[in-house]
């Protein structure tokens, strides 16, 4: 894991794009943005006297900054390690002292100004020059600059790998098995041209840290700031569909006068243990960057473990991602024991929030989100939401005959299964991929969703499926936008997002982030005809405005007669479903 040297890694200068954030939205992120920025740092590991050899990066994050206590990555380390990625799967305690990697190992952390350094003071306002080792001189005229360069790069020593046996255990369960096959966790799309030797040690990797310690620089600058620099959330208390901030350096060390710590915003999708998901969108590089929280603002949540998860060939949109808190527990049970000299160093360690008293307990989940279904009819599985008590609404495609008997499991208050049938699903030939299941017994303890009335293109909306693996660790939640209300004579036909939709999504529900009203109903997400490339965060839904009359008719008098209209639909909303232009001519959209 990790990037390679500078020369691995063309560039391309986009355009000027624009983008204006509302104020109150800025400032909302702003504590955490500051935080995050302030901790975030980029590592490089080389060998001594050997240049030609290239270098390996990741992104870290700084824990202490008198002395430097750095967290990072441990996938650059394979090259380094005596024993070979090999020592990586046979260490029985999960932690390996720093001697276990060979002495020519050179490491380097190099991180943003700070407001105390003379290059916060001196460069606050004035523009920056990329450092020697950028390879984008070609750029000058064309890029600007971020406005102030990173401090020169530090030396470091490693004092410890380390990483979390509930991680590797939680991962094995849903990446392992006869899943592994359709699973990829490399630095690149899957047809670049990696080795199996090389595919193999990111795996052993995956789930392994590193903590260093930077060798002492200027003290007078360091004095100003001392202790921890960030304070870490306990396993746990943040809850899927939480904000969070993912910092972190694309492609590491590569000019990092431009992508040193790189933000991207996201949610808590979902959790198995210590292993947490996110759709906040990460590169190549960014793997070791730190993931916060927006409550407490700052509050570090999770290092990247792997910023593109690929599955059957198909980039799935999410980030996954280690809980800090049990690597920063290892890393404490460690350091005494393996490193005696730095065992000194533990109390300087950043503390979780509310430990040792009034540990926080998990902030709720959305309640809209609990109306989200799994819907299980023989082999085939999707998502769905309750509508009522005893009615759920799925896509045809997931439960395709009437008649036919399904499984409704629930996540919330409690796992419960309940069978149901299939009183109505769309024709094939309809443009609307719908399927109404009613349940022989009532869902209880599940708030059902308000449908709305409105759409309005720019909102945050969130969707809440049992995509990917759903079955394994519950229903994902994924944010966007309201990207485009596709209408039909002044009338809303199709609701397209940004939220990353997989496979296994079809039929959950759309909701307004804020309001928490049912938008609709999860249809499909877009492919690539020329290519078969699937794209996450391009989906469409069915407005619940398309749906709700004919709902109400049928709770009320069991009449299906609504319901069948669907199968009706007049010939333009046919050709909006179908991606076409209402025109003769052969559409240029590749999709």
């Amino acid at each position: 894991m990790g990037s390679t040297g500078p020369d691995s890694y063309s560039h391309s200068l986009p355009g000027s794009l624009g983008c204006t954030v509302p104020q109150a939205m800025g400032r909302q992120w702003e504590p955490t943005m500051s935080a995050a920025e302030r901790a975030g740092c980029v590592v490089s590991a080389s060998r001594a006297g050997e240049p030609e050899a290239g270098s390996w990066s990741c992104s870290g994050v700084i824990l202490s900054r008198s002395p430097g206590l750095v967290l990072c990555h441990g996938g650059i380390f394979t090259p380094f390690l005596r024993a070979g990625s090999g020592a990586l799967i046979a260490a029985s305690t999960a932690c390996l002292p720093g001697d276990s990697c060979g002495d020519d190992l050179r490491l380097h952390v190099q991180w943003g100004p700070t407001a105390s350094s003379p290059a916060g003071r001196a460069e606050r306002d004035s523009p920056g020059v990329c450092t020697p080792q950028c390879a984008c001189r070609e750029a000058d005229q064309l890029a600007q600059p971020r406005g102030r360069p990173p401090q020169p790069p530090r030396s470091a020593e490693l004092l410890l790998l380390l990483s979390c046996p509930a991680f590797r255990a939680h991962f094995t369960r849903l990446f392992g098995g006869e899943a592994a096959e359709q699973w990829r966790f490399a630095s690149g799309a899957p047809e670049d041209e990696v080795s199996e030797e090389e595919v193999e040690d990111q795996l052993r990797a995956l789930g392994w840290f590193a903590l260093l310690r930077v060798l002492p620089g200027d003290a007078a600058a360091e004095a100003e700031e001392l202790g921890a620099t960030v304070s870490v959330a306990p396993l746990g208390a943040v809850p899927k569909g939480a904000p969070l901030l993912a910092c972190g350096s694309p492609f590491g060390a590569f000019c990092p006068d431009i992508f040193l710590n790189t933000l991207s915003r996201g949610v808590l999708s979902n959790a198995a243990g210590p292993l947490l998901l996110t759709d906040a969108r990460c590169l190549p590089g960014t793997e070791g960057g730190g993931v916060f929280a927006t409550r407490p603002a700052g509050t570090l949540v999770a290092l990247v473990a792997a910023p593109l998860c690929w599955k059957a060939r198909e980039w799935v949109g999410l980030t996954l991602l280690c809980a800090a808190a049990p690597l920063l527990r290892a890393a404490r049970a460690a350091l005494g024991r393996l490193c005696p000299a730095a065992a000194a160093l533990t109390a300087l360690l950043p503390p979780e929030v509310g430990v040792p008293r009034g540990l926080p307990l998990p902030a709720p989940e959305p309640q809209w989100a609990a109306a989200a279904v799994l819907v299980e009819c023989g082999s085939v599985w999707g998502s769905g939401v309750a509508v009522a008590p005893r009615l759920v609404v799925t896509c045809r495609h997931v439960t395709p005959r009437e008649t036919a008997r399904v499984l409704v499991r629930t996540a919330t208050p409690k796992s419960a299964k309940i069978w149901g049938h299939v009183v109505f699903a769309t024709q094939e030939t309809s443009p609307y991929d719908i399927a109404v299941v009613s349940l022989e017994e009532a869902l209880d303890g599940i708030p059902m969703p308000e449908p709305a009335e409105h759409f309005h293109e720019g909102e945050a909306v969130s969707v809440v499926g049992f995509g990917v693996f759903g079955q394994a660790c519950g229903p994902s939640v994924t944010a966007g936008i309201l990207s485009a209300v596709v209408q039909v004579d002044d009338t809303p036909v199709m609701l397209q997002t940004t939220c990353a939709v997989h496979g296994g999504s079809s039929g959950g529900p759309l909701f307004s982030t804020h309001s928490g009203d049912l938008l609709g109903i999860v249809a499909s997400n877009t492919r690539d005809n020329t290519t078969g490339a699937t794209y996450p965060h391009l989906n469409f839904s069915i407005p619940i405005t398309v749906l709700q009359p004919a709902l109400r008719r049928y709770q009320q008098t069991r009449d299906l007669g609504g319901l069948r209209e669907l199968d009706c639909a007049a010939q333009p909303v046919r050709v909006v479903w179908r991606l076409q232009r209402p025109l003769t001519e052969a559409p240029r959209s590749k999709l």
